[in-house]
């Protein structure tokens, strides 16, 4: 029985260790013996920019100036705002651009942000569809690095780079999720470099208009659509060059019910596209696949098992008691973070250790939430 628990716990560290930084690593080794092609800088194709909205009358307007102002041909850009049921001045504010070129369509009853997606892109005229959230602001020159790379035939989507940013006064979630933001963004870059990116940003993302393929309500766009360009053999790339800012979520509450919203949706997303978790047939996306996503979302489950054998394991060698100890506080560490904050105390790289625990515990309880069949096809837009 002790050779067991001592495989589960070596095991499960293991496990982790790999779902972190030996992932990351594996794909820094691949890259180097990879070629990387070269985008072309006067590419600039006809664009659609697709904005969904829901009540978001505080942060339209701003949106709509900031795509309007962007460093791209007027001639080449066409903005299409749907409002998903909106019952505040929404509506009001996007058609006094009309003049300027922005079309609104409403989507009535309110269906959510995929169905409001595959409302409007029959609509779009561009041959490069780009997504972009109500509250999304783009670096002037963010289009245009978001779009250059299309001119190879071979790539079919393009996310650009999530910047969050945080403010005097937020709490310690909101510099983990800038801190986790930036670690997935370098993840972003070694995956573009050996082939395709497994996560994008639905904020600052690019599509070809002949690859999008409707999706039902409960599907999350941002991780579906990649996909089955991926499963149309084209590739799908990470452009730091696109920035995108957007202020992260200052509540921890809101936090984790965004994560765990965003990690459901992208369990039934892998469960519907499950078939490109074939090795046999996807090859290395396949391991990427499982590396960033599958295994990451599992993850809470060997940080328990890791934290059980270890306490089976506490009578037999005093490096096992070191190890108990050294995860007791590791996690005490993490809770006492939040209250160093009330207490006006910066908890320093606590609030790190307390965003992990964040992410995985949204994890399990989203999983929890699979199990059961639950399903979230509307919810109400992030505030920063």
């Amino acid at each position: 029985m002790k050779v067991f628990i001592e495989f589960i716990f070596i095991f499960s560290l293991l496990f982790i260790f790999y779902v972190y930084f030996g992932y990351p690593f594996l794909l820094f080794v691949i890259g180097i013996f990879k070629r990387q092609n070269r985008y072309e800088e006067d590419y600039l194709p006809n664009v659609t920019i697709i904005i969904a909205a829901y009540n978001e009358e505080a942060n339209i307007e701003g949106n709509i100036n900031n795509k309007l102002n962007l460093d791209y041909p007027c001639d080449k850009l066409e903005i299409i705002v749907v409002s998903d049921g909106s019952s505040d001045k929404t509506d009001q504010i996007v058609t006094g651009y009309e003049q300027q070129g922005v079309k609104l369509i409403r989507q009535e009853p309110r269906a959510g942000k995929t169905s409001a997606l595959n409302l409007a892109v029959p609509e779009a005229k561009g041959e490069i569809i780009v997504f972009s959230d109500a509250n999304s602001i783009y670096a002037s020159d963010a289009l245009k690095f978001l779009v250059r790379n299309f001119h190879r035939k071979n790539i079919g989507y393009i996310t650009g780079k999530m910047i969050y940013t945080t403010s005097t006064g937020k709490s310690g979630s909101a510099e983990g999720c800038s801190a986790y933001m930036r670690y997935e963004n370098a993840l972003r870059e070694l995956e573009s470099r050996i082939g395709s990116v497994v996560g994008v940003d639905g904020g600052i993302d690019a599509v070809r208009k002949s690859l999008y393929e409707p999706m039902s309500a409960d599907q999350l766009p941002d991780f579906i659509l990649p996909l089955k360009v991926v499963k149309q053999g084209f590739r799908v790339i990470y452009e730091p060059g696109a920035i995108l800012m957007e202020q992260a979520l200052g509540k921890r509450r809101d936090e984790y019910k965004m994560r765990v919203r965003v990690t459901l949706r992208a369990l039934w997303a892998l469960f519907d596209m499950r078939e490109l978790l074939s090795v046999k047939t996807y090859g290395i996306f396949a391991v990427q696949l499982w590396s960033h996503k599958v295994l990451r979302y599992a993850c809470f489950i060997f940080l328990i098992a890791a934290y059980i054998s270890n306490l089976y394991l506490w009578p037999y060698f005093a490096t096992y008691k070191i190890l108990f100890i050294f995860q007791n506080l590791l996690y005490a560490g993490a809770l006492c973070a939040p209250l160093l904050e009330k207490r006006g105390v910066e908890p320093g790289p606590l609030k790190y250790l307390n965003y992990f625990v964040l992410i995985n515990s949204a994890a399990a309880h989203a999983f929890g939430k699979f199990a059961l069949g639950k399903k979230q096809v509307i919810w109400n837009p992030r505030r920063g």
